[in-house]
């Protein structure tokens, strides 16, 4: 059963929504992806929302640009956490999509990322489901130390080549 719902406005979000998609598998999590437009088809927008706890998902991950109404939609319509990813976009960098997404009016909270933050998002959501399934912490935990582990060896790496030699390498 997915946990984790990833649901964005247009395939050209993929790039971006597909890094959550790859950290989630990463961590084991079960997820479902789709593409929903809230403006240009909000019958099926309001199912997919609607349905959403019956699917047993504990959280929804909506990326959404420019006026970016996917993720307070969702918020307003699904009980439990909503994560938003604002989109970076050819007119304002994806400042437009931030700011409508952290900007909801009380009692609709989005838990907002960095814009284009899609691989955060789905650490968030495993943080949000580690609450309750150890399993989940246990894999965030081992994540951690590996992130900690490539810092430790790009740092060795540097003391053992020197600043010039490791620039070339790359």
């Amino acid at each position: 059963m997915p946990k984790v719902g990833i649901v964005m406005g247009s395939d050209s979000d993929l790039a971006v929504m597909g890094k959550a998609a790859d950290m989630l598998d990463k961590l084991g999590i079960e997820y479902e992806m789709t593409i929903i437009s809230a403006h240009r088809e909000p019958d099926v927008f309001f199912e997919y929302a609607g349905s959403a706890e019956e699917k047993g998902f504990k959280v929804i991950i909506a990326g959404a640009g420019m006026a970016a109404h996917l993720p307070g939609m969702c918020a307003a319509i699904f009980p439990m956490p909503v994560i938003g990813v604002p989109m970076s976009g050819k007119n304002l960098d994806g400042q437009d999509a931030l700011y409508s997404i952290v900007q909801m009016p009380p009692g609709i909270p989005v838990a907002t990322v960095a814009i284009d933050g899609g691989m955060n998002a789905a650490i968030l959501a495993a943080r949000i489901l580690a609450v309750s399934e150890p399993e989940i912490l246990k894999r965030l935990k081992a994540y951690t130390k590996e992130m900690k582990e490539t810092v430790q060896g790009k740092d060795a790496k540097l003391k053992e080549l020197g600043h010039k030699a490791y620039m070339e390498r790359k």
